[in-house]
């Protein structure tokens, strides 16, 4: 853990913005970075809190090209590669889900850490046909959300932000999620959502 700190804390302090957006493009369209880009905004703003802002938002801002990267990808021919990977049922019941919960479905993912498989809910925007500007805003929602509150808890706790990303990530995003589909569930339940995908 100390080595992985180590080495996060010198990228922070040599990449700057423009190179935390490159890795949160990257790392939300063809390559995989786990925590890296937490830890890179909990580390700047640890350094300097007047600069999470800026970190936050230009990892947003990468992290949302990366997606759109990766949903055109769904959109142009992702459903023959999830058809092959996961069989044509599994693929029809995972789009239906898409067209129940709309942009919730890209909501949810966008907001939590690794393991949860953020891509493939991407792949299936794409696939299931989710309107372009719905795609867009449901990331940026879910992914500012995320950056934004990892920068305000490393001001706020310090360096205690580093260490709980690193270990309880997962069981978090795990609690996290169940909490938060119970909640969209109940919502729905009340609410019947207007349409979110292209004829």
């Amino acid at each position: 853990m100390t080595r992985l700190l180590a080495w996060v804390q010198s990228v922070a302090l040599t990449i700057g913005g423009p190179g935390l957006f490159i890795i949160a493009f990257l790392d939300s369209s063809f390559l995989s970075f786990p925590e890296v880009v937490d830890l890179i905004i909990a580390t700047a703003a640890i350094q300097d809190s007047s600069v999470m802002v800026y970190y936050a938002a230009m990892a947003t801002a990468g992290s949302l090209l990366g997606c759109l990267a990766l949903y055109g990808v769904g959109r142009r021919g992702g459903q023959a590669v999830l058809r092959s990977r996961f069989g044509t049922r599994r693929l029809q019941r995972a789009t239906a889900l898409f067209h129940r919960y709309g942009i919730w479905a890209i909501v949810i993912p966008a907001l939590l850490p690794p393991p949860a498989p953020f891509k493939l809910f991407v792949l299936l925007g794409g696939v299931a046909g989710v309107r372009p500007l719905r795609f867009a805003t449901a990331v940026l929602i879910g992914r500012s959300i995320r950056y934004f509150g990892i920068g305000i808890l490393a001001i706020w706790y310090g360096r205690q932000t580093l260490e709980f990303v690193h270990r309880h990530g997962r069981p978090v995003a795990i609690v996290f999620l169940v909490l938060v589909v119970a909640g969209i569930v109940w919502f729905l339940m009340r609410r019947r959502p207007e349409p979110d995908f292209d004829p």
